[in-house]
């Protein structure tokens, strides 16, 4: 390469200062349904249309009845992915069913897509004996071994650096599969986030990295987060591929995907999505947004609502009908409330599963200490009314058998 094509040295201090990374948003859709002059929409067939939008109405309705029944002191705790289904929907739905997703915590949708039930959800969030987790998680804290949907974790920004290592590993056992990682534009200003790109881009693993800007880290508005050009530029930094698209508009959302993970499974290289999206609910059940944002910028943001944008793209090539949509919607609803007073009446997981996952054989102490517990339940019953009606159920036995292979546990959708 000459030093005409390429300037390697200069000979005066020039500084740059950013400007010239710019980055454009893909869009196909717009609000009326009907696509943007000289777009053209990806390749969707009804039956995986339909698919789509199930999910993203199921995820509203979701949202909707369990935020009643946390206000209703039902439940201790939800968070909402009002807003931002068609961003979560669009790219889950691009991705081959084996492809790992690792999700931050508003990723509820992903999971409806890929046929989480609702009794599973339930389950989850009540943490009854039912639940994957034991109980030993927060609720909306879900996993699927079965569905390849790794288990949430509270700290932000944890789970971008271990996708970034998930794919290595799917890499070297030559697997024809990626792991795509959600995170909000706040998670973006982790440490963890810097180190997982680097970390992607070094060791070439097929990781697509997929921020949801909702243009908030719960009150913190992004332009007192980071003075460029969002995060999409932040690849150029790591010699990484990117795409900015409108996390609204449910086609190129899913067309940006698909594309990303051609090139993340065939080139061995990492790619980031940024999604400019809106949360148009709170940040979570004990957040009040009328703290730092107006009415009128949520009603602004009420307009573009992905779902509405869905469904009239449907409607246009005559796949949906109003008919339909109250057809499904009040089946949905009742499915939820039906499911979540099945769910509310089951017992806690037994006391043993306190002591239980980590070893094979339960060693003295924890027998100890396993024995020490039930007396102190049987002296305050009143304390612990679940689980003093269950202590004769719970032991801790020398012949337990072996920990069970991931294989076994997979198959029972445990994660």
């Amino acid at each position: 390469m000459t030093t005409k094509q390429r300037q390697d040295v200069i000979h005066e201090a020039k500084f740059m200062d950013g400007d010239e990374f710019h980055i454009a948003v893909f869009k196909l859709l717009q609000q009326d349904g009907t696509l943007y002059d000289g777009a053209k929409a990806p390749k969707l067939d009804k039956e995986k249309a339909l698919r789509i939008y199930r999910a993203m109405l199921f995820t509203r309705v979701l949202d909707e009845r369990m935020l009643a029944a946390q206000r209703q002191g039902r439940l201790s705790f939800y968070m909402q992915c009002t807003g931002e289904e068609a961003a979560v929907v669009g790219s889950t739905a691009a991705l081959d069913d084996d492809d790992m997703i690792m999700a931050q915590y508003r990723e509820q949708a992903a999971l409806a897509y890929r046929g989480f039930s609702v009794d599973e959800f339930m389950n989850q969030m009540f943490g009854n004996e039912k639940d994957y987790g034991k109980g030993r998680q927060m609720p909306i804290h879900y996993g699927s071994a079965k569905l390849n949907y790794m288990t949430i974790s509270s700290p932000l920004a944890t789970q971008i650096p271990q996708a970034a290592g998930y794919a290595y590993g799917q890499k070297m056992a030559g697997q024809e599969n990626c792991t795509l990682v959600y995170f909000g534009e706040g998670a973006a200003s982790e440490g963890d986030f810097h180190a997982a790109l680097n970390m992607a881009t070094v060791h070439h693993a097929p990781v697509i990295f997929f921020c949801r800007n909702n243009g908030y880290a719960i009150s913190t508005p992004a332009v007192e987060q980071f003075a460029a050009d969002g995060v999409a530029p932040r690849a150029f930094g790591y010699k990484m591929r990117v795409i900015r698209v409108d996390g609204n508009d449910l086609l190129a959302v899913y067309q940006a995907t698909l594309e990303a993970r051609h090139h993340v499974v065939k080139h061995h290289h990492p790619v980031l999505i940024e999604a400019m999206t809106y949360r148009l609910a709170a940040h979570s059940s004990s957040d009040d947004p009328s703290g730092y944002r107006s009415k009128k910028e949520e009603e602004a943001w009420r307009e573009k609502d992905p779902i509405l944008r869905m469904r009239r793209w449907l409607e246009s090539k005559k796949w949906w009908s109003e008919e339909e949509e109250k057809s499904l919607q009040e089946d949905m609803r009742k499915d939820v409330l039906d499911t979540m007073k099945r769910a509310q009446k089951l017992p806690p997981p037994t006391l043993d599963s306190l002591f239980t996952d980590v070893y094979a054989r339960p060693t003295p102490a924890l027998k100890a200490q396993f024995e020490q517990l039930k007396a102190h339940i049987r002296k305050y019953p009143e304390a612990y009314p679940k689980s003093a009606d269950r202590l004769d159920d719970t032991s801790l036995d020398d012949t337990r058998p072996e920990l069970e292979d991931s294989t076994n546990i997979a198959a029972k959708g445990e994660a």
